[in-house]
């Protein structure tokens, strides 16, 4: 399946692929932003290939790393085709200024509630996207818990279990 992967992205999409990388059994395409879309739709339209399932969307911020010369945030979105029973990452790197991607929910319904939590935790906005909007934090909540430079804060914790002694105990 890699070699049939490899042999799709050199015949149709070579001008969107930055790099390909394979790292422990794991075949990762990273793409140009722009063709995301056109990619996912043409893997799941060829019929050899049968690429049907979005398992995960995750992202990553470089920030303060020597990555971040890719672009501060990637995101990874997890694919799968049941027909051979493997699996592979298209990833695409974003810049600080202007994070945002298209959105994958007309080809897959799973990306819906996924990209609204990368949104709501990185900031990451997916072009198209049905319903853009934070379902994890409070609206009000300004900036993006998951980012690198994002406040830290220290609550000091409440026990109250057990402050007046352990429960009595019978025997």
């Amino acid at each position: 399946m890699k070699e049939k992967l490899e042999q799709f992205f050199r015949e149709n999409f070579e001008d969107a692929v930055i790099r390909t990388d394979y790292f422990r059994d794991q075949l990762s395409f990273y793409l140009r932003p722009e063709y995301l879309f056109e990619v996912c739709q043409a893997l799941m339209a060829d019929n050899d290939l049968e690429v049907k399932m979005l398992s995960d969307i995750c992202s990553l911020d470089w920030l303060g790393d020597p990555e971040e010369a890719d672009g501060r945030f990637e995101v990874i979105y997890n694919l799968y085709s049941l027909k051979h029973s493997y699996r592979f990452f298209i990833k695409i790197r974003l810049s600080d200024d202007k994070p945002e991607v298209d959105s994958l929910t007309s080809l897959w319904h799973t990306a819906d509630w996924l990209e609204r939590e990368i949104y709501d935790l990185m900031g990451i906005k997916f072009i198209g996207h049905p319903d853009l909007r934070r379902i994890l934090t409070a609206d009000d909540v300004d900036g993006y818990p998951l980012r690198k430079d994002f406040p830290l804060t220290y609550e000091k914790p409440r026990f109250s279990y057990n402050k007046d002694g352990p429960p009595e105990v019978i025997t």
